[in-house]
């Protein structure tokens, strides 16, 4: 009796198991890719797509789920969902949809505000499919110089140069010869690299699987018996490289791509992935990024959704039952309601549960718990550029420029973050240069004669707060002159790499935590979201900060579900379509990568049949 009873329980679990997971059907397809389009040049054209301005006439009617924020966790979210068959309304409270993917245009001079360089967009990967999936094949990257970034240590006469490689062998081989003295240590790193790349999949499955059973696997031990990446998802990245070398240069390169933690407070498997992400190359998107919102919101829009601009969404409406069922959207001095089943939040933790749910839902002990395992991410302060002059004339390169002023990121990054706030612009340790007039090669078509030039550094929000109730624009000369300090101080260090561009310069802006926050929803400036320390990366931590929410048909996308940057923010968009659909599109990604090889396989046996006849 009791073993007809176990098997019947037996069969009905492994039945729900593969419905779940192949019993729906797939919102992707092979057919749903076409050859990439001409280029739309004309601006008109573009802004009716990416600055569709909010009204409710433009709603669609019969909703089926709404999304607050149209960065890339965002438009991923809403596209896969939309592909899928679901109804979906993308909501952007800024002019411009594409969040950290917008450009913006000044004076002849277009700037990338948030992606810089992507990696792992190479033919066939995971995410290459996704953004062609997304986007319908509308999506095209160029891919940019084999010696992708520098990074420079110390300054003056103790300045150190190093190169970093693209490369499936070529990364490693080339920095060996930077370090012949410790070529172990970077074949050991290199080896965490390729672990953490392997096997990641097992920390996005602890988000999908039941809370339950994800903490089970990791409390019992079960987890670490599997695979070693629950280990290194918690591991320091200051103690395990100092156990690999004690030279202090190497360890800034295991470290030099900066996002506001120092290494002795982050995590030596997103580290390792973050150096990784460019190991087949880096890449840039041709066209600028704002070719990125651009089509995938043509895909949103040809699946029956839309994606409307200046709609800042001020409420998440929850029911008595403690449901969502809309947002309440700021229309001039009114605020208007729409409804939908599903809300899906990508404007990050803290603006979703701290500003947009209601205050008595705020101070539940599920919203409460969500937000603990958070802390704010440092404010990002960027200099955009703009110069009267070709990039061969001045000297300019699609390579990026990491600095920094000694080796020791621990200690310069705490000390800085440490000073007050005169003493901070004088005293910058670190900071990025990147050219993306250089890495478009469409650039000359769209803004001949002209090239620009982003710096960005990493600050304390807590320097600018005095001016937060001030309007942007209007913030006056004490607010001015502050931020002008940093950038002055930036700006000569770039000249020192590019002289020839301060006799050229004709346009400048500065973005500081508070534009940030003005017109990306970055809450306190942090481009990057909430911080991405040590903690946050701790195993049971990754399985408990999930996109599903303790509100019943809230969910959370972007860089705060997984990690940084526009392929971890895109992996949250993915994740959240998951949870919204109760389906792993991941599967169904999987299936079309192995379709995918299996015709390019195809492809070159039939060249190589031609070859020999």
């Amino acid at each position: 009796m009791w073993l007809l009873i176990f098997l019947a329980w037996l069969v009905i679990w492994a039945g729900g198991t593969y419905w779940y997971l192949f019993g729906k059907k797939s919102p992707f397809s092979l057919e749903s890719v076409r050859p990439p389009g001409p280029r739309e040049f004309d601006q008109k054209k573009r802004d009716k797509v990416i600055k569709q301005g909010f009204s409710l006439d433009k709603v669609p009617q019969n909703l089926d789920v709404i999304v607050i924020g149209s960065g890339i966790g965002g438009l991923t979210a809403a596209a896969t969902l939309a592909k899928a068959g679901r109804r979906v309304l993308l909501l952007e409270q800024h002019d411009q949809a594409g969040g950290c993917c917008h450009t913006y245009v000044e004076k002849g001079f277009e700037f990338d505000v948030g992606l810089h360089y992507i990696g792992q967009v190479h033919e066939n990967s995971l995410l290459r499919i996704a953004f062609d999936q997304i986007s319908e094949g509308q999506l095209e990257f160029q891919k940019l110089n084999q010696h992708f970034d520098t990074i420079m240590i110390g300054q003056g006469q103790e300045k150190r140069e190093y190169t970093i490689f693209s490369g499936k062998t070529e990364m490693k081989a080339h920095l060996m010869k930077q370090f012949p003295d410790d070529t172990e240590a970077i074949e050991t790193f290199f080896n965490i690299m390729k672990v953490s790349a392997k096997k990641t999949h097992y920390l996005a499955t602890l988000k999908l699987i039941p809370q339950w059973v994800s903490l089970f696997i990791l409390k019992s031990g079960i987890g670490n018996l599997l695979t070693e990446v629950f280990r290194l998802s918690g591991t320091c990245a200051t103690d395990l490289v100092n156990t690999l070398t004690s030279n202090k240069d190497l360890h800034v390169i295991f470290s030099y791509l900066f996002y506001g933690v120092p290494p002795k407070d982050s995590s030596i498997l997103i580290n390792a992935l973050l150096i990784h992400h460019y190991k087949r190359g880096a890449y840039y998107p041709k066209g600028g990024a704002s070719e990125i919102a651009f089509h995938i919101i043509r895909t949103i829009q040809k699946y029956g959704g839309n994606c409307l601009v200046r709609a800042p969404v001020t409420g998440i409406l929850v029911n008595d039952k403690g449901a969502a069922y809309g947002v309440k959207v700021r229309k001039g001095q009114a605020e208007v309601e729409i409804h939908a089943p599903v809300v899906v939040s990508n404007c990050g933790v803290f603006n979703t549960f701290q500003r947009l749910l209601p205050p008595a839902i705020q101070e539940k002990k599920g919203i409460q718990e969500r937000l603990n395992m958070m802390k704010h991410g440092r404010g990002s302060f960027l200099v955009f550029s703009g110069f009267d002059g070709t990039q061969e004339e001045l000297g300019l390169e699609s390579t990026n420029f990491w600095l920094f002023k000694n080796n020791d990121m621990d200690t310069s990054m705490d000390a800085f973050f440490a000073l007050n706030k005169e003493e901070a612009p004088d005293n910058i340790p670190m900071m990025f240069i990147t050219m993306p007039s250089a890495k478009d090669p469409e650039s000359k078509i769209r803004h001949p004669g002209k090239s620009c030039m982003t710096i960005l550094t990493m600050v304390k929000y807590e320097w600018f707060e005095e001016w937060k109730d001030t309007s942007v624009r209007k913030r006056g000369d004490e607010y001015y002159n502050y931020k002008m300090r940093f950038a002055k101080n930036l700006f000569d260090r770039a000249c020192t790499l590019f002289p020839k561009i301060r006799d050229k310069l004709v346009f400048q802006d500065v973005a500081t935590p508070l534009s940030n926050n003005h017109y990306l929803g970055a809450q306190r400036g942090a481009m990057y979201s909430a911080e991405h320390n040590l903690d946050r990366f701790q195993a049971e931590t990754v399985a408990r900060n999930r996109c599903n929410t303790p509100v019943k048909n809230l969910y959370i996308s972007g860089q705060d579900v997984f990690s940084c940057g526009i392929a971890g923010a895109l992996h949250g968009g993915l994740l959240c379509a998951s949870a919204v659909l109760d389906h792993i599109v991941y599967i169904d990604l999987l299936f079309l990568k192995k379709k995918l090889k299996r015709r390019k396989a195809r492809e070159l046996a039939e060249l190589s049949k031609k070859k020999l006849q």
